[in-house]
């Protein structure tokens, strides 16, 4: 076979499998993920109240999550700086909010929000229980969810899947939160979930830095505005980052708490899909609040698309019912 045959032969195999992926320990204890060599993203476990992914680097080299408050970068949105990179958070969980933190509330909290500062709790990276390399590469962490004081509320484990599908890059989120303390207050809250900040030049309206290029759209058909708080099984939100047509699309698996969740998505770039905020979210809504048994657990299923074009140039929709199916 002459040489450019077998040159263009692998190219081919490596077009089909999407690439490899490492897995690297930081020295803080979290891990770098890279993709045929290259940076993909960080699981970060030292620099907030909770554990996040960021950057994340999209299918084009694009950066598809906002920079701040880890880096300030001109023309970008400074507001939210709890809104970091990929994470999870909720304002109240035993009575302890791992939704915001401290630089939330500026260096001279009100009346009011003096409350919430002396009920911040964190979410504490314990250790790394699997790192999985190759073609579908695998992050497992354990974690306590933990009060002001540091005392255990409940048990979080987190798991992360990378994998290559189509020229998108993928990321599964599995998260179980487990009641292992004793019976645990979920709380009915808007500020609930599993969140990825968008670029700020993705979102639909950065308010006082003007228009973004971004547009919502979920399974439903709704877009924009009228997406947030509605119930869908994926939505997707795409725009322009440097002149590159990108999106980012969360699925949201049948199996997952309370399928198909409410979403609490933003036309600034804030984008959570919310199971727990039912009539924070709709208030003809039942409430949302529930108490986990000590020992009961409930599960969290998502995947996000990192991909290139609008959501139908990247097939969501199909995207989607394959994801459904899987067990």
């Amino acid at each position: 076979m002459k040489l450019h045959h077998v040159l263009a032969a692998l190219l081919v195999t490596a077009s089909a499998h999407g690439g490899s992926f490492t897995l690297e320990k930081t020295a803080a204890g979290g891990a770098i993920v890279k993709l045929d060599g290259q940076f993909f993203t960080e699981f970060v476990v030292d620099q907030a109240n909770k554990t996040y992914l960021w950057p994340i680097i999209g299918p084009d080299g694009t950066d598809m999550t906002r920079s701040y408050p880890m880096k300030t970068v001109e023309g970008e949105q400074h507001d939210h700086p709890h809104h970091r990179g990929l994470c999870f958070g909720h304002e109240n969980i035993g009575g302890y909010d791992t939704w915001a933190e401290r630089s939330t509330f500026g260096e001279k909290p009100s009346d009011k929000t003096s409350a919430r500062v002396s009920h911040l709790g964190a979410i504490k990276h314990r250790s790394i229980t699997e790192m999985k390399d190759g073609e579908k590469a695998v992050l497992a962490v354990v974690a306590d969810h933990v009060d002001a004081a540091g005392k255990k509320i409940i048990e979080e484990i987190r798991r992360h899947t990378f994998m290559v599908k189509n020229g998108a890059r993928i990321i599964d989120v599995d998260i179980e939160l487990i009641a292992t303390e004793g019976d645990t207050l979920v709380d009915d809250k808007k500020d609930a979930g599993l969140s990825i900040r968008v670029p700020s030049e993705m979102a639909v309206d950065k308010g006082k830095e003007g228009k973004g290029t971004g547009r919502i759209i979920n399974s439903e058909g709704h877009t924009d505005g009228d997406a947030w708080a509605k119930r869908a099984t994926w939505v997707d939100y795409h725009g322009t980052v440097k002149g590159a047509s990108v999106g980012v699309a969360m699925l949201n698996h049948p199996s997952s708490f309370r399928h198909p969740t409410p979403w609490h998505v933003r036309t600034y770039g804030l984008f959570t899909a919310n199971p727990f905020g039912l009539q924070s979210l709709d208030k003809n809504s039942e409430t949302g609040a529930f108490t986990l048994k000590k020992g009961e657990k409930i599960t969290l299923r998502h995947r996000f698309i990192f991909h290139t074009g609008d959501e139908k140039a990247a097939k969501i929709a199909e995207a989607y019912a394959d994801y459904a199916k899987e067990p």
